[in-house]
């Protein structure tokens, strides 16, 4: 019987080994397990200011203030439930001290990220709402401007060092899998050629 197919299995496999390899070498060290899965430590040095840990009891609010310095940039900000449940759910409004409103969000997964179009320096109000039914433990997260972010053009960064091999690593589990795939079907191919050959003699 032919052994093409398991070697092309055997490649595939290889090749999802080292993928995986690859994407626990590119995680932070001081990520010691699933708690320490913030956005914030996985993405150290692109967000200009992060907050400590918020608690939030359910129909309670907790509220950030953020002071925009930049003109015409986008602000990239977002809210990470760090302890989160199916059912964890927020609501969060922003406006700023004059009372003008930049919208409202509703939050029902683990990471919430939008961003805003700052005309002028302001002075933000986010007021995070807790509408789900336990207490939740929150982070907030605020880059100005992120397409200019030194975190994402300088290739030394602490966020490229990390992104990259992810992508190296996501490619050569998609051509692993693929590979393995095809494999399989060879080993198939094989097999029922080698019983028809069999039924002819």
């Amino acid at each position: 019987m032919k052994k093409r197919g398991l070697v092309i299995t055997i490649i595939g496999f290889v090749l999802i080994g080292i993928s995986l390899s690859i994407a626990v070498s590119a995680v932070p060290s001081n990520i010691t397990g699933p708690i320490d899965l913030s956005m914030a430590a996985m993405f150290e040095g692109m967000f200009d200011k992060i907050t400590n840990e918020i608690q939030i009891m359910p129909d309670d609010s907790a509220y950030v203030l953020y002071d925009v310095s930049s003109s015409d940039a986008p602000l990239l900000w977002g809210i990470q439930i760090i302890d989160y449940a199916t059912g964890d759910m927020l609501s969060v409004k922003i406006s700023n001290i004059f009372g003008d409103d930049y919208g409202e969000f509703v939050m029902s997964e683990p990471i919430l990220f939008e961003e805003l179009e700052i005309v002028q320096s302001d002075a933000l109000n986010f007021e995070i709402e807790n509408i789900g039914t336990r207490t939740v433990n929150v982070i907030v997260m605020f880059s100005e401007d992120p397409e200019n972010s030194d975190a994402l053009s300088n290739p030394n960064s602490p966020v490229m060092n990390m992104v990259m091999p992810l992508l190296v690593s996501g490619f050569l589990l998609v051509l692993g899998i693929i590979i393995s795939i095809i494999g399989v079907l060879v080993i198939l191919i094989d097999l029922k050629n080698n019983l028809g050959n069999k039924r002819n003699f």
